[in-house]
């Protein structure tokens, strides 16, 4: 904390009364941190504030509780809920009007209500507070002044609370290490309930009717770790416990309620057999923990505490030897969850790519009420629910740093009967949604969206779509597809005519799920129109997902590149509207082979063989740009090692992916050495040698990755910042560029 905020708590006089685990342990805090004048405590059991003062908990105490408090700056009440009230009217006539009150209980309507009955007009100076922190240990004796550090405290102030007031309660906290958030009085006592109240409610209940059996031995003998940890609650202070469920009784009903209610319903799934059932249950609740914290971070589905810590080191030197195959394609991962759980039936997919972004995919469709087992080592079981069995989902869907999970689930979500929001990281939140929202709007969809047609989107239920004809104004997969999907549910014929090819993995896939998409070609100029019929099926079925050209690009240049290097991809997905980096490459004099050619799924498949290969720069035809839109950054590195200089026009749409890449790019090129210039719509690059430094990558996963391949060729080694987000797409890239040979590790791992 900062000294011009530490300088309001100096020579202020705390008085704790409880010193208990929690009073005890703000007391500690408070008192080694060296800021206050004074740290009095005071508790019915004098034993305790004796043990408080050999332990360093406090630095002296009163017995007689109003002595103590006609002295205080600040009164923390750290009592059981039930005993505020009578300790409000014991003390109320001596609390300076400038002290300022805080209790650190667990409910807080009813500590309001007794606050309100005795302090009359101090109530102002009374600051409601809860710390999101305990164990199931008890007594001063427990006392940890770490017990805060990077926890949670809730602060509810009243309307009618000073702002000086709650501004030195918040310090207090600060100080201990916690983080303060606030809350109003009734959704604190609703969320702690579910979050707290029931929890422990269900610890004591558990064990007591163990406890009751008659081979309860046994029973406790051979518990195994899980029994341990869900019941060591139950070990906390009965009588602090007995007043929390007194004072928030009606909260805590309403939870045990619903939880009975879920609870029967899956006891009858037990006792019927009924397997999806099961399975939704326990998926749903397997994958929720780690995507609520996520979502109360506002990052992607990655440690909040490395989102901008994790740092690449990338060593010059190496070859790209061996056989690799990467992680699946992201585009059909995506897809896959979203047809398969709108089909009829259950669909089995392979090869799905376990990454952020399709992970956003995946459970935003269970929090739809859609069961997904897995994935597991890339296999995922989809129960579909038809074309309108989807439900509500119980909050907005958070798709952290998608775009594509935004951009496709905002078209199978106009037409749906209720009303969702879709949300995602403070990177998403700033890609533009107008682009799929138009053409949604013309056909009747209610779509609200932030400034200049940002996230989040909110998304009216219960529209009548109709189809409409649609001319995209640049060539998008993304828009494309999120038009055809809402048509799968609107009256009549849906169309788009694209100016170019793009990825065509949507049609790809309907087709496969039986649903009829026509294709025709319009003119000479490579303009393609798709239709398709609302109204109609999926069928589920089987998928297999290939690796992704994109996550290959990276080992395709890193191969190219460097010499003596001879590296086979395996099992690359090589779609036409996807094929632009193999056609870029070899236009520079690349060694591409590809080998094994095949069908799996609809999708072309073969392996790549990539063998080193000088490098000439050129200018990138702009009929490939679509086709290669993603793999960029990546070509951009085999520019700089090309001889000559690299041109690349009509790419504007690489400004608005996760960074702007053309600028990113540049500037990272332009700090190791390289001669790089961003143009409004795309970039110049003179070949030559690249040096070492750091670049920041922005949070964008393939600047990052990009950079990495770099120091292939590189004179010296590159620090490369904020690459967390490489998880979005690419899981272990690390590891396989060590395994192929590239001198790339984390900084500190």
């Amino acid at each position: 904390m900062k000294s011009y905020q530490t300088s309001k708590l100096q020579n202020k006089t705390v008085v704790v009364i409880g010193l208990g685990l929690i009073g005890g342990s703000l007391a500690k805090a408070l008192h080694q941190s060296n800021i206050f004048k004074d740290i009095i405590g005071c508790d019915q059991d004098v034993a305790s504030l004796v043990e408080g003062v050999s332990l360093g908990v406090i630095s002296r105490y009163e017995e007689d509780v109003c002595v103590a408090v006609a002295q205080a700056d600040i009164v923390v009440l750290a009592l059981p809920i039930l005993s505020v009230e009578s300790v409000l009217a014991e003390i109320q006539a001596v609390i300076s009007p400038h002290a300022v009150i805080t209790d650190v209980g667990s409910s807080k309507a009813s500590v309001v209500q007794a606050v309100r009955k005795t302090l009359g007009k101090k109530i102002c100076r009374f600051v409601p507070g809860h710390p999101i922190a305990g164990s199931e240990k008890s007594g001063v004796s427990a006392s940890n002044e770490h017990l805060f550090a990077g926890q949670k405290i809730i602060l509810t102030p009243l309307q009618s609370t000073d702002a000086d007031a709650k501004e030195l309660v918040s310090l207090m906290w600060l100080l201990a290490g916690a983080t303060v958030v606030e809350m109003g009085v009734e959704r604190h006592d609703q969320v702690l309930a579910v979050t707290s109240h029931l929890p422990h409610l269900l610890a004591y209940s558990l064990v007591d009717t163990l406890a009751t059996q008659e081979d309860n031995l046994d029973v406790f003998r051979y518990a195994a770790g899980g029994f341990r940890d869900f019941t060591r609650i139950a070990a906390s202070d009965p009588v602090m416990w007995r007043d929390i469920f007194t004072a928030n009784k009606g909260a805590v009903l309403e939870a045990l309620d619903l939880f009975t209610k879920d609870l029967s319903v899956l006891r009858r799934a037990i006792v019927e057999g009924d397997s999806p059932h099961m399975i939704g249950v326990f998926t749903r609740a397997k994958s929720a923990r780690d995507h609520f914290t996520k979502m109360l971070s506002q990052k992607a589905y990655l440690d909040p505490m490395q989102q901008n810590e994790k740092v690449f080191i990338a060593r010059p030197g190496g070859t790209v030897t061996g056989e690799v195959r990467v992680p699946g394609d992201k585009s059909i991962s995506h897809r896959s969850i979203m047809l398969g759980s709108l089909a009829d039936g259950v669909t089995e997919v392979e090869g799905f790519l376990e990454g952020e972004d399709s992970l956003a995919t995946l459970q935003a469709f269970r929090d739809m009420g859609v069961v997904i087992d897995g994935p597991h080592h890339g296999r995922v079981t989809i129960y579909g629910v038809g074309m309108h069995g989807l439900k509500q989902p119980p909050g907005p869907l958070y798709v952290g740093n998608s775009g594509t999970s935004m951009r496709l689930l905002v078209g199978l979500l106009a037409s749906q009967s209720f009303d969702v929001e879709l949300a995602g990281d403070e990177s998403l939140t700033k890609r533009p949604m107008n682009r799929v929202a138009n053409p949604l709007r013309e056909m009747g969809a209610v779509i609200e969206t932030a400034d200049e047609g940002r996230p989040p989107l909110k998304i009216k239920g219960g529209q009548a779509l109709k189809g409409i004809h649609y001319d995209l104004p640049m060539a998008s997969a993304q828009v494309k597809s999120c038009v055809l999907l809402a048509g799968l549910n609107a009256e009549g014929e849906t169309s788009v005519t694209e100016p170019a090819p793009t990825r065509d993995h949507t049609e790809r896939m309907l087709s496969g799920f039986g649903y009829t998409v026509q294709a025709s070609q319009t003119d000479n100029d490579g303009k393609r129109t798709l239709s398709l019929t609302g109204g109609g099926s999926l069928t589920a079925g089987r998928i297999d997902v290939p690796a992704d050209i994109s996550s290959a690009t990276f080992f395709m240049v890193a191969a190219s590149i460097t010499p003596d290097s001879n590296l086979l991809l395996k099992h690359v997905g090589i779609n036409p509207t996807r094929e632009g980096v193999i056609n870029i490459l070899r236009l520079m004099g690349a060694n591409l082979v590809l080998e094994n050619e095949r069908q799996v799924g609809g999708e072309p498949v073969a392996d790549i063989r990539v063998r080193y290969a000088p490098l000439k720069g050129i200018h990138i035809p702009e009929d490939q740009v679509p086709l290669a839109i993603d793999e960029f950054p990546a070509l951009f590195i085999a520019a700089a090692c090309a001889d000559g200089t690299t041109v690349l026009t009509g790419a504007e749409e690489l400004r608005v992916k996760e960074s702007d890449r053309i600028q990113a790019m540049a500037d990272g090129l332009v700090e190791l050495g390289v001669k790089a210039e961003a143009q409004p719509d795309g970039i110049v690059i003179q070949g030559g040698v690249i040096g070492g430094g750091e670049v920041e990558s922005h949070g964008d996963h393939r600047i990052a990755m990009s950079f990495a391949v770099a120091a292939l060729r590189a004179s010296g080694e590159i620090r490369i910042k904020n690459c967390a987000n490489v998880a979005t797409s690419f899981p272990n890239f690390v590891g396989l560029a060590q395994e192929v040979g590239m001198q790339l590790v984390e900084e500190g791992a």
